[in-house]
């Protein structure tokens, strides 16, 4: 565990965690590089200007950084960034982890096992029912339940365990009530659940977002449990977070002839297990050892140690990767390989890449080159 953050090292945290074009992999790429977040903003706009951008890069200001902490002090939540003591493990154990998350609520929750349960907006009452029934069995057994606050199976999940323990994940700010009809159902979890996001206070919900906090719902939990959902819907998106993460996918199968159970039928048929209650998901997850998932994760210290000599990269070698690079995903191993530039080399260049608009991350370490007209 790295040491306690300063007032300082949080506030460049949350700076640069905000700026633009930097997402989770080159947040902890330039703070391995640079060893903390003051001299990576330092070093920032010259490496986008390296990597062909020919306009300024937009950092947030130490201003809007200080209104932000202001706000999230000002909603009773709090700031975690992925190396504090109270940020969740499993959730730090993620690649990449995110770099913060704004928590209200009893975070002593992170401490308990989670499952995590999504479904259709649209639910049928038997689809609601079994959401509720699973959640509440397993709350009865010592498990936190996880959702989104959506409508629908996120409600019934939520409702079902509330008692007992559950955590929502929330697409906008941690202030900001979405949809308006959970209103009261969002105050209850912020004060006796937990309430978690990744964006600032005061941000709309947006469809962009969703799949952001997907990929925490699943990230938090040690599976996920899908109960009604239709062949392209948010809900198979979490499914393959959870499949990318290493987390055990489970389905409630449904009518052939109900277009809501399409998606977690396909699932059944490529292998994840049958869900009718709680008893089968904790013996779909009994293959899983549960203490590995609360040990301290690799990659949360030594960032605070004196940075490393950022590689000196000659115009050569960005025009090799560049060359290599395109539309299409590849693998950064692959990169590697194919240049023959050491490891350290080819991570540069693909953080000014990053950092100068022009290049997209996908997950498995893939990268691929952003076309002209979109950059």
């Amino acid at each position: 565990m790295a040491a306690p953050l300063s007032d300082k090292e949080k506030s460049a945290r949350l700076r640069l965690a905000r700026s633009e074009n930097i997402g989770p992999v080159t947040f902890h790429d330039l703070l391995r590089v640079y060893g903390n977040a003051t001299r990576a903003l330092e070093a920032v706009p010259e490496l986008a200007r390296r990597g062909g951008r020919t306009r300024p890069i937009k950092l947030a200001s130490p201003r809007e950084a200080e209104g932000e902490l202001k706000a999230i002090a000002k909603n009773g939540a709090e700031l975690l960034f992925f190396d504090e003591a109270d940020f969740p493990l499993l959730l730090a154990a993620t690649d990449p982890a995110p770099p913060l998350i704004i928590v209200k609520g009893h975070k002593s929750l992170f401490a308990r096992p989670s499952i995590a349960m999504v479904g259709a907006r649209n639910a049928s009452a038997a689809g609601l029912r079994m959401a509720g029934d699973i959640a509440r069995e397993l709350g009865a057994e010592g498990y936190a339940v996880t959702s989104g606050l959506a409508r629908g199976i996120d409600t019934a999940a939520h409702k079902a365990a509330l008692e007992t323990g559950t955590m929502a994940v929330i697409a906008g700010g941690i202030d900001v009530v979405y949809p308006e009809q959970n209103r009261a159902l969002q105050e209850a979890i912020g004060e006796r659940g937990l309430l978690i996001s990744e964006m600032p206070p005061g941000t709309k919900p947006q469809g962009r977002h969703f799949p952001r906090r997907n990929r925490l719902i699943s990230g938090l939990s040690l599976g996920v449990i899908v109960v009604e959902a239709a062949l392209r819907s948010g809900s198979l998106i979490t499914a393959r977070f959870a499949l990318e993460q290493g987390r055990d996918v489970m389905a409630v199968p449904g009518s052939p002839l109900d277009p809501r159970a399409g998606g977690t039928n396909q699932l059944i048929k490529d292998g994840a297990p049958l869900i009718e209650n709680a008893a089968d998901a904790l013996a779909a997850l009994a293959r899983q050892s549960t203490d590995d998932w609360f040990r301290e994760p690799s990659g949360r210290d030594g960032y605070g140690e004196p940075p490393a000599v950022p590689p000196e990269i000659s115009d050569p070698e960005r025009a090799e990767i560049l060359s290599l690079l395109g539309p299409t995903p590849v693998e950064v191993d692959f990169l590697i390989r194919q240049s023959g530039l050491p490891a350290r080399a080819v991570a540069a260049i693909l953080l000014e890449l990053d950092l100068s608009g022009k290049l997209r991350r996908e997950p498995g370490q893939k990268v691929a080159l952003i076309p002209p007209e979109e950059a």
